[in-house]
């Protein structure tokens, strides 16, 4: 089998997997346990949690263990403080957890703008500029795009918000980031920033929201008062530690892997040539990660389908709305007519090889010419 869409999640690296078991039969203690073994436990979590700091360049911040990049991005938006009916403003193309919970603050009362995107999925600065004004709270813009890979500066923006609103927080969504592009908040004006553990080698079920030294967050969920009282649940112990392990791995094989990925990412999308009616979605100066392109005489859908019964695994965008009759993407990118329900999005790891892509262009030749075949 060839698993290329890893976007939507990974394998569990081995490293990643011990620490699950050990920290599951071994040290499985409670964290908030007065005995020894328990603050052992809480030691090794402050560990992960100041390994996972450094890594994103955020030493001077907070990290809040979550369960995931969804939670994050919704501790950002409801566990904030923001004036009322005041101005949200967050990119066409957002994550559903980012845009949905932008959604609930507007039927909340507060006035939520959608910057544009140009046709590969990245921010207009230009038009992002004329959205801001003195009354903005509160602006998200994804690092890296969960559907194109194309990598939006967001210092830069951040910048440009704070010169427009001063008092306005930035947001923003590194899930597609986090161990496969350097990131350093050091010193950049990024208030927020989530991450997930499932998208780089670690199990499903946790993740983190970076918080800007000054930022104060209120409790989404109660309780015990873990994670500094933002973040009640008895901590995921195994699964915060299986994090920390996967991001020092990827850390570590982070130039290496980024030109693997980057020689994947430029063969295919070279080879996807031969077919005219084919449009590359990604823009060239993107994360390799992510390799999007749309058919216009084929759905998306449909060529997933196919490419799997040739044993290979593909994405049509985003998992969490794939199940959603939505037009929202399709339409930021501006996408016409049967483009706009062709999209294939292809998402590689560290660990896809050469050779996995020379296969994948020859059964997408044959696959895509049988498809077209029957078409029309």
């Amino acid at each position: 089998m060839i698993y290329f869409d890893n976007a939507a999640t990974t394998a569990v690296i081995p490293e990643a997997a011990e620490t699950v078991v050990r920290y599951m039969t071994e040290k499985y203690f409670n964290p908030s346990a007065m005995y020894h073994e328990g603050l052992s436990v809480k030691n090794d979590i402050e560990r992960a949690r100041a390994g996972i700091l450094s890594r994103i360049g955020g030493a001077q911040g907070k990290l809040y263990f979550t369960s995931g990049g969804t939670e994050s991005d919704n501790l950002a938006f409801f566990g904030t403080k923001k004036k009322k009916n005041s101005r949200i403003i967050i990119s066409e193309a957002e994550h559903a957890a980012v845009y949905q919970s932008a959604m609930v603050l507007k039927q909340n009362g507060f006035d939520v703008c959608m910057a544009p995107v140009d046709a590969h999925g990245a921010v207009d600065t230009d038009a992002f500029k004329e959205l801001l004004n003195e009354n903005t709270s509160f602006v998200s813009v994804i690092h890296v795009s969960n559907e194109t890979g194309a990598v939006n500066d967001i210092v830069k923006l951040a910048e440009i918000t704070k010169r427009a609103a001063p008092g306005a927080l930035f947001h923003s969504d590194g899930v597609q980031a986090g161990g496969k592009i350097r990131i350093n908040l050091n010193g950049a004006p990024i208030d927020l920033y989530s991450l997930s553990a499932h998208k780089i080698g670690a199990p499903k079920g946790t993740g983190a929201l970076y918080a800007a030294k000054n930022v104060h967050l209120n409790p989404v969920i109660v309780g015990g008062g873990q994670e500094g009282g933002v973040r009640s649940s008895t901590e995921n112990t195994a699964g915060i530690m299986a994090f920390d392990a996967a991001f020092a791995a990827c850390t570590e094989k982070l130039n290496e892997s980024f030109s693997n990925v980057s020689f994947i990412h430029d063969y295919i999308r070279s080879a996807l040539a031969f077919a005219d009616d084919i449009k590359i979605l990604s823009p060239e100066s993107g994360s390799p990660y992510i390799l999007s392109f749309c058919s216009g005489s084929v759905r998306g859908e449909v060529i997933e389908h196919a490419m799997e019964r040739e044993g290979v695994l593909v994405g049509t965008g985003s998992a969490c709305s794939s199940n959603k009759a939505t037009r929202r993407i399709p339409e930021a990118l501006k996408l016409k007519g049967g483009y706009a329900e062709g999209i294939v999005r292809l998402s590689f790891s560290r660990f896809s090889t050469p050779g996995e892509a020379e296969a994948f262009v020859v059964k997408f030749k044959k696959v895509y010419e049988e498809l077209k075949s029957h078409v029309g």
